[in-house]
């Protein structure tokens, strides 16, 4: 859908074709890509932009900071598979952007970041809120090195032709975050109305039929086969693919932080997750396996107990076992472990091609029972542990307690969008996440303050479902504006707050390693332990607030929350104790003063 917008027709004057204010021409182009939602917060510099799009059909979700802005364009993406589009203003109006920008980044989210900069003609001059200190308006320089591409647009003319090759980049490829930098006087000089489509949808790379066949064999002939799956691997048919292959061959599946969902968690083929939050028996699996067939990861340091091989992959070595990885950034072939076989692709064709070339290499089933009844003993004795632990009737409650809660009252199809801490890591971990559900969460960048308004960009993506924003309560103190923005836009999302009143899991680890925390608990001058009150903030905000004042509380106000499908704040009393760590982080050995001797390998 499309509305006219008013243009200065010099045609009629007898002076050329008929033109509009670049920022009139921009709003044109973002209706024409499809764009529905533009999530920010205004200033001076791009309020010719807000103008032009006031008369469009496209909705500005006003976000009251930059960062929160940045999360919710993120979730958005992530919800509807979308590109998300952001708009700030000069100076500390994108640099409030900066963290949020980069978390979509790290998790090749599609993110296009419009910018507004100061007057062209102000250059060198330092004009309100230029970024200048060492180089006059430079603040592009901020994004480069994180961003697939930074434009800093010169000429009215060209802002359109670097839109498309903005939203071109973000999409194609590695997905990702761009940044599109507009002095503010461009989007107020008329341009020549003209149309710059994006390009049809290019091939992604195939796999060659060769190198399906080599990595068919190395699997069929495999004794100890794995398949690991990053976050590049959703439903659809790479994931039907995908089990087809692992069925054949009865290979079983090990997933990364950001792959979880990928694989229903009930699949008897399903290992689990790696590294320092997974579980014992699969970083043994994964530590002993002879082929392992990487899709899509990047084989990030906690998913791989920092590269250590005698806790997780052992992979390349003299007796390690053979990698075979593909992926669709070159940059990430042989980043962290040497492969045998490395193959540039689109994993979703890759995955088919060795799926067929396996069949056509061996038509006959493979059967592991042994190794299936395995995985079920250890997947079945991680849930049940985590459940009996949930049943404790302590209070404040225990996480595994919040976590069960959560997994019998909500819908199947809920998603679950976490911070950091232990909704992030013990959901990873121990949350058995229903088929039709999704997890998302901010595996690169492990960013603080992600879950509140990214939850509210993924209402905004799919407004039937029930989206969960599960958040310690540190994460919730650094993002308060996504309440409100929740209230302004209607979203039913749910808030839930895992309140310990602390940094929870960076206390944790300075008490192991310190012997006491300090710096990581949050205390009022009498240094008794303190919290807002979150479920009052919701009530001031025109959310629904629940403060959980017994155990039982906590299960009858997150049903309430569902059904009523409104705003609400569930702030739940939790006691602080750590996410089980079966495998190996670096960093604890770091502080009892043991350092690799060359340094990682």
């Amino acid at each position: 859908m499309s509305v006219d917008i008013p243009t200065r027709n010099a045609a009629a004057a007898g002076a050329g074709p008929a033109t509009a204010t670049a920022a009139e021409a921009l709003v044109r182009q973002l209706e024409r890509y499809g764009v529905e939602y533009v999530f920010g917060t205004c200033g001076h510099t791009n309020i010719a932009l807000l103008d032009a799009l006031g008369r469009s059909p496209i909705t500005f979700v006003i976000a009251r900071h930059e960062q929160a802005a940045a999360h919710a364009a993120d979730g958005y993406a992530r919800g509807s598979g979308k590109p998300g589009v952001l708009l700030v203003h000069v100076g500390p109006g994108m640099m409030n952007a900066v963290t949020g920008v980069a978390t979509a980044a790290l998790d090749s989210v599609p993110l296009i970041t419009i910018s507004g900069d100061v007057p062209s003609y102000y250059y060198g001059r330092h004009p309100h809120q230029e970024v200048n200190l060492h180089a006059d308006a430079d603040q592009t320089a901020i994004y480069r090195p994180f961003v697939k591409r930074a434009w800093h647009v010169q000429r009215a003319e060209d802002l359109a032709r670097f839109t498309e090759r903005a939203f071109w980049t973000a999409t194609s490829g590695r997905p990702g975050a761009v940044l599109l930098n507009v002095p503010m006087d461009l989007f107020s000089r008329p341009v020549p109305v003209q149309d710059h489509p994006l390009p049809a949808t290019a091939a992604e790379p195939d796999l060659p039929a060769e190198t399906a066949r080599r990595i068919a064999a190395m699997l069929a002939a495999a004794e100890r086969p794995l398949l690991y799956l990053g976050g590049g691997l959703r439903g659809g048919p790479g994931r039907d693919a995908l089990l087809d292959l692992a069925e054949h061959l009865d290979i079983p599946m090990a997933h990364s932080l950001m792959g979880k969902g990928a694989v229903p968690d009930d699949h008897p083929l399903l290992l689990g997750m790696p590294g320092f939050w997974g579980l014992e028996t699969t970083n043994d699996y994964a530590r002993s396996a002879d082929v392992v067939l990487a899709l899509a990861t990047r084989f990030a340091e906690t998913d791989a107990s920092s590269w250590d091989p005698a806790y997780t992959w052992d992979l390349g070595g003299a007796s390690g076992g053979r990698l075979i990885q593909i992926d669709i950034d070159p940059a990430e072939i042989g980043r962290n472990y040497p492969v045998e076989i490395g193959a540039v692709a689109d994993v979703t064709l890759a995955v088919r091609a060795i799926a067929d070339a396996v069949r056509e290499a061996c038509p006959d089933p493979v059967g592991r029972p042994a190794l299936r009844e395995r995985i079920r003993a250890a997947r079945t004795g991680l849930f049940e542990a985590s459940r009996e632990r949930g049943r404790s009737g302590d209070f404040p409650l225990r996480p595994e307690r919040i976590l069960a809660d959560l997994r019998d009252q909500l819908p199947a199809g809920a998603v679950l969008v976490t911070d950091v801490g232990w909704n992030k890591n013990g959901v990873a971990q121990c949350y058995e996440l229903p088929a039709e559900g999704r997890f998302i969460t901010p595996g690169g960048a492990s960013t603080m303050g992600f879950g509140p308004a990214a939850a509210v960009g993924v209402q905004i993506a799919q407004p039937d479902r029930v989206v969960v924003a599960l958040v310690g309560d540190g994460g919730m103190s650094a993002q308060l504006p996504a309440v409100p923005m929740a209230v302004e836009q209607g979203l039913p999302v749910i808030f839930v707050v895992m309140n310990n009143r602390a940094h929870g899991t960076i206390a944790d680890l300075q008490a192991a390693s310190f012997g006491a925390s300090y710096g990581c608990e949050f205390q009022d001058p009498q240094g008794r332990p303190y919290s807002p009150n979150f479920a009052a903030f919701a009530d001031a905000c025109g959310a629904d607030g629940y403060e959980i004042p017994a155990p039982d509380a906590f299960a009858s106000a997150l049903r309430s929350a569902v059904d009523r499908r409104r705003p609400a704040v569930l702030d739940v009393p939790m006691v602080n104790e750590p996410v089980p760590t079966p495998g190996h982080w670096n960093i604890t050995d770091i502080y009892q003063g043991v350092f690799p001797a060359e340094g990682p390998s």
